[in-house]
């Protein structure tokens, strides 16, 4: 129906007139958004410790679940495996306060004490002052600074809640642990019904394809994390038998180190090795040279025989795409943002083959 409006214009009786806001409404309606985003923004960072946390616990649980699937295919019930793993985590968790924290402490005091006095050793030793004077005092002036944090409580605080996981004290990083093993607890007894919950947020037309893909990559996800931890462990057994075959002390403090630290990809035993020579040859030269030698055999065998016997049915990670996940997540989180970013670069690898790839290729 057309019909003259009072100015005299013709238009549409049934199209009401489009209304704009003011100037100064939408100036107010766009700065309460962005003091809004403030807000969310600096909430969300000061509860980073607690979604990290929240994090770590979730790729724990996805990690935990091939044991799940182990004690399943030896005959136990879905429940009774995941019972299995709980008691497996809660006994770790007793044997950590118990026993391992106490060593550990034990272990960082007699590292700090040892380590200037056997530099001040490795000075008095005659073949020290010509290596210092050829290597323009460089040599020297490397073993000083490493005296002089060894003696400095607070690096030994920060390295300890390293390996902990979270990078703050002592206490806090041994609470936010408790706090992760608890929540993996939960998490392992919940895994299948939160899963469903969750498929259930997809429509119905495409929560199968969705589900099929999420459980592929949950299970690769899975594989490579154990797969991870096995060959942590291989790494951080075969470190204290050498370092304590070579005298050092502290070998057991060193190996928990370094068992957190190969973690992490292609970098990490490398990283392991080279804080390993340098600590023994503190100790003695021919200590540091005798580790440096077995590490280097080490690493081959774990990249021509252990890698691929383990990490054969995981999703493979080009080295590339290792090294920047691995820094990008350091920046962020530290060592364990470079843990679970590797991870997270195989899901969005595996994402891409299974997924992307297949439907260009159908195009």
């Amino acid at each position: 129906m057309v019909m003259t409006r009072p100015d005299g214009k013709s238009g549409s009786a049934d199209v009401p007139a489009k209304r704009s806001l003011s100037p100064f409404l939408w100036g107010y309606v766009v700065t309460l958004g962005a003091v809004g985003g403030i807000i969310t923004g600096l909430a969300l960072y000061g509860l980073r410790t607690i979604i990290f946390s929240v994090f770590l616990a979730m790729f724990a649980t996805v990690g935990l679940d091939p044991l799940v699937r182990f004690f399943e295919r030896r005959g136990m019930t879905r429940s009774w495996a995941v019972v299995a793993v709980i008691v497996l985590i809660v006994a770790v968790l007793v044997a950590i306060i118990w026993v391992v924290l106490p060593f550990i402490f034990e272990q960082l005091r007699t590292l700090a004490v040892s380590i200037p006095k056997e530099i001040k050793l490795l000075q008095a030793q005659g073949w020290f002052d010509p290596a210092n004077a050829s290597s323009n005092g460089i040599l020297g002036t490397l073993l000083r600074f490493i005296a002089d944090s060894a003696a400095d409580p607070k690096l030994w605080a920060a390295l300890g809640t390293g390996a902990v996981g979270l990078g703050f004290s002592v206490v806090n990083g041994i609470a936010s642990g408790f706090f992760i093993a608890v929540l993996t607890i939960y998490f392992v007894g919940t895994y299948d019904a939160t899963k469903a919950t969750l498929y259930r947020l997809v429509s119905a037309s495409r929560r199968t394809t969705f589900a099929s893909y999420t459980e592929r990559i949950l299970e690769n996800f899975g594989k490579y994390l154990s797969g991870m931890v096995i060959l942590a462990f291989f790494n951080a057994t075969y470190s204290v038998i050498l370092l304590l075959l070579a005298g050092v002390p502290s070998a057991f403090f060193i190996g928990i180190i370094a068992f957190f630290i190969t973690l992490i990809p292609l970098i990490g035993t490398i990283l392991t090795t080279a804080l390993m020579t340098i600590i023994a040859f503190i100790h003695s030269p021919v200590s540091g040279l005798v580790v440096l030698i077995f590490m280097l055999i080490y690493m081959q065998v774990e990249a021509y025989v252990l890698t691929p016997k383990v990490m054969s049915k995981a999703v493979h990670v080009p080295g590339s795409v290792v090294l920047i996940s691995a820094l990008a997540g350091a920046t962020l989180f530290g060592l364990p943002g470079a843990l679970v970013a590797i991870p997270i670069s195989a899901g969005i690898i595996l994402i891409l083959k299974e997924l992307v790839m297949p439907r260009k290729d159908a195009t």
